[in-house]
């Protein structure tokens, strides 16, 4: 008895400065610099991509879900709502990532670097990394205010910040020499 109530009490402490650090957040990214990583809102059950996929083709893909069209909007009015600028919204050319950034955003640019490395191999992986932290790089010497939206899949995040995600989670990264640091993460 005394262990759980010792466990509910921790437990309630250690959630109480993660609502306070993601307010922070949250107001740290008004003032701009960072990246956002944000994994594509949730989709039809299943991993990958259904046999005969094609890039392009939505009909081929594994999609969004109604819940996942729903997160998109939310993510997009949780940054409306705060005030948080944003530059240029990239992603990968998978419908479920498209999809996300325009129901968030109203705009996307396709970025091939973003798209899913799942079935690369390891000079194709490299070269995407090249590319996105070619690309990080750019932005963070950029005397911009704005926030740059990379909207792509959970192994290309993991492979960019050992971070794993879920689907409609945001990393928020600091732009530094040839990587990123994570410096928290949102649910909108």
């Amino acid at each position: 008895m005394l262990r759980r109530r010792f466990l509910a009490v921790t437990a309630a402490l250690a959630s109480a400065p993660l609502l306070a650090f993601d307010a922070d957040l949250w107001q740290r990214l008004q003032s701009g610099g960072y990246v956002l990583l944000i994994r594509h809102a949730a989709t039809i059950p299943g991993i990958g991509d259904p046999p005969g996929f094609r890039l392009g083709v939505c009909s081929t893909q594994r999609n969004l879900s109604e819940q996942g069209r729903r997160d998109a909007h939310a993510i997009g009015a949780a940054f409306r709502e705060r005030g948080i600028p944003l530059g240029a919204v990239l992603s990968s050319r998978w419908c479920r990532c498209l999809d996300t950034a325009r129901l968030a955003f109203g705009r996307v640019e396709e970025a091939p670097m973003l798209d899913s490395m799942f079935n690369d191999g390891e000079a194709a992986k490299r070269a995407k990394l090249r590319e996105v932290l070619g690309r990080v790089n750019a932005f963070g010497s950029e005397a911009g205010k704005t926030n740059l939206v990379l909207v792509t899949h959970d192994v290309n995040i993991r492979a960019l910040v050992g971070e794993l995600v879920a689907q409609g989670e945001i990393v928020v990264a600091r732009p530094q020499p040839n990587r990123l640091e994570v410096v928290g993460r949102l649910r909108a």
